[in-house]
């Protein structure tokens, strides 16, 4: 994998829990970067050292004047809202931002001649899957507004990619878990209902009790299975994606997984085992459109880019997460 150094690339939603590991990996390469992020949920100081510039990305004056200034030519676009229950409440405010708002960056990226696009989508995307794995030729089915408005985006870069006017990756994220090894950034969005960060912070006394939804399920343990990738493995992708486009290659999407999964009870009794606390568990009823089982084919990703995981290990990814949490609470109190 080699960046271009000599080309500034714009990362919306950098300050948020993805965007701001893939920020700190570019920078680590030696590529400059802008961020354009609202700080609705991202962090101010998950930035480091690149330049932020606080806004919205359907903001077509700002945008504009971002990649003309910054001659940019390749955009990574994480900004997005990603609750799902929140889209099933209110899904008009994820069409807003998490589609029209894409629209708009889009266009502006076309006048602007920015010819590299990398995006960030969603598993979702899948909906309720009957298979093993899921492979990227899998039907898409979403079944709800969160899933949605991200295949939309898919669907305009498809179109706008057919047109000539761009290359894109598409990255669909399996379920995203850990933090930086350094403790420098981690999850932090407040309605988070990530399991394995919902988890730590059972653990760590900040929630009275987790629930297991569901314990029917046809799995080896009646639990819901999920295929966690560590989010610094995820943002490695982000970069092999960067590059591989930035080398002249094709338009193509890809999953973002591990090949393989956890059932509800490993990732809990792995909590427990981490933190040397027991949880309150409680088991309650299957929610409403949860498979029973998503796990990524991740056969693409690895042979076209050579990707190669560096933290397939769920102890290690709760480890992460747990020590994160922990400097959150300590960071709340200070």
């Amino acid at each position: 994998m080699k960046l271009q150094k000599d080309e500034c690339i714009l990362v919306t939603g950098g300050a948020g829990y993805i965007g701001s590991h893939v920020v700190r990996q570019l920078r680590e390469a030696e590529a400059p970067v802008v961020v354009l992020d609202n700080l609705s949920t991202g962090r101010r100081d998950a930035i480091l050292d690149a330049e932020l510039i606080v806004g919205d990305t359907s903001d077509r004056e700002l945008v504009t004047q971002l990649l003309k200034a910054h001659r940019i030519k390749a955009v990574l676009h994480f900004a997005a809202h990603t609750v799902v229950p929140e889209s099933v409440a209110n899904p008009l405010k994820y069409y807003a931002n998490n589609t029209c708002a894409s629209r708009h960056l889009l266009e502006c990226c076309v006048q602007c001649g920015v010819g590299q696009f990398v995006f960030s989508s969603t598993a979702a995307v899948y909906g309720m899957p009957d298979c093993e794995r899921c492979t990227e030729g899998l039907p898409a089915n979403p079944i709800n507004p969160y899933g949605h408005s991200k295949l939309m985006t898919e669907q305009m870069l498809r179109d706008v990619g057919a047109t000539g006017a761009l290359k894109y990756i598409v990255l669909r994220y399996f379920n995203v878990a850990g933090a930086d090894p350094g403790g420098r950034m981690g999850q932090s969005t407040p309605v988070a209902t990530h399991l394995i960060k919902v988890a730590c912070q059972a653990a760590l006394g900040q929630r009275e009790s987790i629930g297991i939804f569901g314990t029917d399920y046809p799995t080896p343990d009646g639990t819901g299975v999920r295929d966690y990738i560590h989010v610094e493995d995820l943002a490695s992708a982000h970069l092999h994606a960067l590059a591989h486009l930035q080398a002249g290659g094709d338009s193509t999407t890809l999953n973002c997984g591990y090949g393989s999964g956890y059932s509800v009870r490993e990732v809990l009794n792995t909590v427990e085992q981490v933190s040397s606390k027991r949880l309150n568990i409680q088991e309650l009823p299957r929610r409403a459109g949860d498979p029973a089982r998503i796990v990524a084919d991740n056969q693409r990703i690895c042979e076209l880019f050579n990707w190669r995981p560096r933290f397939n290990n769920l102890e290690v990814i709760v480890q992460h997460a747990l020590a994160w949490e922990q400097q959150l609470g300590k960071d709340s109190n200070a």
